[in-house]
């Protein structure tokens, strides 16, 4: 047996054995891929639930936004009342 008979059967073993090993690769990853979809199922399901608690929290913060906004609108609107009728008495005392 010479090395031009020989050289093209170990290259067809191996190609052969290649192809079974990306075949079981392929099979394997299909598996891992079918795990992480289902983990990220569950992960969109657990976060679906959590959807509620978080459209609470951020209706609570907007109402006491709109509480604290109202409030200091108020307190503001006062102080201007007060520090504008102190001006006008001044105004007023400086006229006469």
């Amino acid at each position: 047996m010479n090395l031009n008979e020989f050289l093209p059967i170990i290259l067809y073993i191996l190609l052969i054995v290649l192809i079974i090993l990306l075949i079981i690769l392929i099979f394997r990853l299909i598996n891992t891929l079918k795990k992480i979809d289902l983990i990220v199922d569950d992960v969109n399901n657990k976060v679906k639930s959590l959807d509620g608690v978080f459209n609470l929290v951020d209706g609570v913060s907007s109402k006491m936004n709109l509480i604290s906004d109202r409030f200091l609108g108020f307190i503001l609107s006062i102080t201007n009342r007060l520090f504008k009728d102190k001006k006008t008495k001044k105004e007023e005392v400086e006229d006469e």
